[in-house]
């Protein structure tokens, strides 16, 4: 219950009270609330009024075990539940210079008699160096070297608001995550196999494939009729059952079944495998082959149908799939008839248009066609292809492709270009669309601040934490100091991660970095190398904006040696913003912007770019991005031209923001008397039954 409680305190900034005992002593409760409060503006955090208000009302001792909770949940979303030391004591203050680093630890090695015996010059290994790699300090050696952070009104403060019952908080979660239009998050999909182990009902439209997956794991588990209408999604509960992956990006190992879970999975397959949907698993055939021998569908000659799944998995039978018809007419230059399959998928015919409108068919009829599927087409794919015509508008440097894990890769755009009346009336045929099916916002309130918030057509790639957005997201940057930090602990074996950050000019060249080869530039300090973390390990880079002569600078996290971000204890990054008069250590948590998970295969984290604008204001374009790397010795020197391609593909294409919603929103003849809210944080003062729509919460605003 307590992992379900920080669970909803860290996606909704709501504390879930129930209907806790009123307190008996006048005065205590009350009192317990202002130290809850006090004890949360310390690390960025506050109680809404209604919350203070009703945290006065209960027993004192119920408020401060229910603090006790709360402050855990919010310290960790920000990184305030570990001690950050810093290599360097005083830094940012006197780091040395890089040179004179290195020179001062070979001096003392030296001096060293029993040190200078192991330095041979001709196999000499500056990082095995005595006193490099390792805290020459403790944390209260640290603390005491910094003086009290000086609070000011730009630090962040979060509010905390009240939530209803645990199982109300619970239920909307759920509801909200399992209902989603847009792929989720591993650990959305974690949280969500949580919340369906804990909620009752479901929502009545599951349209993501992996959420059913994961809903369908407790109707298997109780008997109920499960939720499928093609066999990949059989497929897909079976990984899930066996703690496998239900995204099916990576392979799982099936655990043995129980005779009335092969029955039940046998059914279901049976009764969704007709020859129409047959093509589907190739795709996937050495998972459904393991797979059959785990159900063993030759017990069942009743169910002919699920049998034949795995006759085409062994190649025994013969199934066409339906995107190797759809290729072999475009092969063919058939792509009249290409079209009139496609027809019979209004997603896919969609997904296909720019290619359908390059092939030298007549593009009146095949938009014709376009905006006969676009009735049948599911939302997200109106705006993802939406913003992709939108960017054939004009020339990019280059295309920049993404997969689920935040793996990218750029090339040079070689497509041909589409015709301006041919673009504008796709163009409409969507925004119609779109526009239909928008719901009624009533009186819609807009924070001006989020309207350059990315649309959250996909969250795969985006891992939740503290003032996270979706990849193309434009935020500024308030402040005058801008730090970024690295936190990780190894779990078994030595690791060594490397923050850096490559700084460019507005061409994307000319580059210069910072990084443990070089400590600091004219407006840049880094904390000090770290080259193992048994008890955990943090590293800072500290930018002076003021002074910054590069207007492009791209913050990594670079896996040097031992365990993957995935595969450490903890790993996390994130930045603060200070004033330049601002002191304190150099973590901390209330001016912590933005913190998340590191995770994912790739040995190179490149979470966003920070931009200086024409009016010389900065601002933070996400990426969320895992660049492949080597499986070793990883250092921003190696990786600076992969990393200046992809950022300026990135951040050269127009994404669709919240403002494009916004405007379409505005333009709806509004009949209803509620109000709608799309905005960073809900105020106070929002009439009763008001949509509130926030970054957590922008997936619902995508229409069905």
């Amino acid at each position: 219950m307590d992992n379900l409680e920080s669970l909803v305190i860290a996606r909704r900034l709501r504390v879930p009270i129930g209907d806790a005992p009123a307190g008996t002593h006048p005065g205590w409760g009350e009192v317990a609330a202002r130290q809850l409060d006090a004890a949360l503006l310390s690390v960025g955090f506050t109680c809404s009024a209604a919350l203070l208000e009703h945290l006065a009302r209960l027993r004192g001792e119920t408020v401060l075990d229910l603090g006790v909770r709360v402050l855990a949940a919010v310290r960790t979303l920000v990184g305030d539940h570990v001690q950050h030391n810093a290599y360097f004591i005083d830094f940012p203050k006197n780091v040395p210079d890089t040179m004179e680093f290195w020179v001062g630890l070979l001096r003392e090695a030296l001096l060293d008699p029993v040190a200078a015996a192991r330095v041979q010059p001709s196999t000499l290994n500056l990082l095995e160096l005595p006193g490099y790699g390792r805290y020459q300090h403790s944390y209260a050696d640290l603390l005491a070297a910094h003086a009290e952070l000086l609070p000011l009104a730009g630090d962040r403060v979060t509010v905390l608001d009240l939530g209803a019952s645990l199982e109300e908080e619970a239920r909307e979660l759920y509801f909200s995550l399992a209902g989603s239009e847009v792929p989720l998050a591993e650990e959305d999909l974690a949280a969500l196999r949580t919340l369906a182990g804990f909620c009752a009902d479901e929502p009545e439209r599951i349209p993501v494939r992996e959420n059913r997956a994961i809903v369908n794991e407790v109707r298997l588990a109780a008997g109920r009729p499960l939720l499928v209408d093609t066999v990949t999604d059989v497929l897909r509960l079976a990984c899930g059952v066996s703690g496998g992956d239900v995204t099916l990006s990576t392979p799982t190992r099936f655990r043995s079944f129980r005779r009335a879970e092969r029955r039940a999975l046998l059914e279901a397959l049976d009764a969704v495998a007709v020859p129409a949907k047959l093509g589907d698993v190739p795709r996937h055939r050495e998972p459904w082959k393991r797979l059959g021998e785990r159900l063993h569908p030759h017990e069942y000659p009743k169910l002919p149908r699920a049998a034949h799944v795995f006759e085409v998995a062994r190649g025994v039978r013969h199934a066409a799939s339906f995107d190797s018809r759809v290729e072999a007419a475009l092969s063919a230059g058939r792509t009249g008839d290409a079209a009139v399959l496609l027809g019979n998928t209004p997603g896919a015919l969609l997904r296909r248009l720019d290619h359908l409108l390059r092939s030298g068919h007549d593009t009146s009829a095949v938009l014709d066609a376009a905006e006969k599927a676009a009735a049948g087409a599911s939302g997200r794919v109106l705006l993802s292809l939406r913003e992709h015509l939108q960017n054939r508008l004009a020339p990019a440097a280059g295309r920049v492709f993404t997969n689920r894990h935040g793996g990218a890769w750029a090339t040079p755009d070689a497509r041909a270009p589409l015709g301006e009346q041919v673009l504008s009336r796709a163009v409409t045929i969507l925004d119609e669309e779109i526009t239909r099916r928008l719901p009624d916002p009533g009186e819609l309130v807009i924070d001006p601040d989020v309207l350059d918030v990315a649309l959250p057509l996909s969250g795969k790639a985006v891992v939740p934490g503290l003032g996270m957005l979706p990849r193309g997201s434009l935020s500024p940057v308030d402040g005058e100091l801008l730090r970024f930090f690295v936190h990780w602990r190894q779990a078994e074996r030595r690791t060594d991660y490397d923050l850096s950050a490559l700084m460019l000019d507005a061409d994307y060249g000319n580059a210069e970095h910072i990084s443990w080869t070089n400590y600091g530039n004219d407006f840049a300090e880094y904390s000090g190398d770290l080259t193992e973390a048994k008890d955990g390990a943090s590293e800072f880079i500290n930018i002076r904006l003021a002074d910054a002569t590069k207007p492009i600078i791209i913050p990594q996290v670079h896996i040097y040696a031992g365990e993957a971000f995935d595969e450490a204890a903890e790993a996390f990054f994130g930045y603060m913003t200070r004033d330049a008069e601002q002191e304190g250590r150099p973590f901390e948590p209330r001016t912590v912007r933005m913190k998340s998970d590191l995770r994912g295969a790739g040995r190179v984290a490149l979470p966003f770019v920070v931009l200086r604008g024409d009016d010389g204001g900065w601002r933070v374009k996400w990426l969320h991005l895992y660049l492949k790397g080597h499986p070793s010795f990883n250092q921003v020197e190696g990786n600076r031209v992969t990393s200046s391609l992809l950022v300026r593909s990135i951040v050269e294409r127009d994404h669709l923001r919240v403002r494009y919603l916004a405007d379409l929103l505005r333009a709806k003849n509004s009949t209803a008397g509620h109000t709608t809210y799309i905005g960073l944080q809900a105020p106070a003062d929002l009439p009763e039954g008001a949509r509130v729509y926030t970054p957590g919460t922008l997936h619902e605003l995508i229409p069905a």
